[in-house]
């Protein structure tokens, strides 16, 4: 099945099947900044700040809750190498800042982008391991697809618009407790200049409905990407 069918059948898939089940939900904003630098011998530096702020919650069986929360703060840097004429891997660690704990993350990633007619295509493997001070650890393995999308040509130019799709299936292991989360992420960037994009969309996750107990969030992402 191609990208391009698998985005509605998972979009039927989704709301269709939480429409029946008891599910909760949240949404808010989710901006991000980013920090891209080339070094030499093909590694390449990035960081990113990005805080999680909540406007809306409820579920089927509860009132509707419109309040403003702070929810918390991710500070990561990722130091990745190309490998291939298409393949990077990576490592990083992130910093989680919440309910006033501080919470450790480690991943490690390989990425492989294809370049398509009129398009871009990228496939990222990633694992994951969250220590909290509070929680058990929890290991993670990641996979998401990525197709960037000019809007104008063949390729991303300054002054010019382009779409970003993302579909990312992230298994969780914590405590013995197996969970499966999906995210879907359109967005629409724009190219400011050859230093500087901007991007604002959806970023929609749902998980717990392997329990029938699903979770969705409603995110309104705005990311600033800076190449020094």
């Amino acid at each position: 099945m191609s990208f391009n069918r698998l985005i509605p059948f998972l979009l039927c898939f989704l709301f269709g099947g939480t429409v029946m089940a008891q599910s909760t939900y949240e949404a808010g904003l989710l901006p991000a900044f980013n920090l891209n630098k080339k070094l030499k011998n093909d590694w390449s530096l990035n960081s990113r700040i990005e805080s999680r702020q909540l406007f809306l919650s409820g579920g089927s069986n509860e009132d509707r809750i419109s309040q403003y929360e702070y929810v918390l703060t991710d500070i990561s840097m990722i130091a990745a190498k190309k490998v291939g004429l298409d393949s990077r891997i990576a490592g990083g660690y992130l910093m989680r800042i919440e309910d006033g704990e501080i919470i450790h993350r480690f991943s490690q990633q390989y990425t492989i982008v294809k370049r398509k007619f009129g398009f871009r295509l990228a496939h990222r493997f990633l694992t994951d391991q969250t220590i909290s001070p509070v929680e058990k650890t929890e290991f993670r393995l990641r996979y998401r697809v990525t197709a960037e999308i000019p809007l104008n040509g063949k390729s991303v130019d300054p002054k010019e618009f382009y779409l970003r799709l993302n579909n990312e299936y992230v298994n969780s292991l914590q405590d013995f407790n197996y969970d499966l989360e999906i995210r879907l992420v359109p967005l629409l960037g724009y190219a400011i200049n050859t230093k500087n994009k901007v991007e604002i969309g959806l970023d929609y996750r749902i998980d717990s409905f392997l329990a029938n107990n699903p979770s969705q969030s409603f995110w309104t992402s705005l990311n600033w990407f800076i190449d020094l």
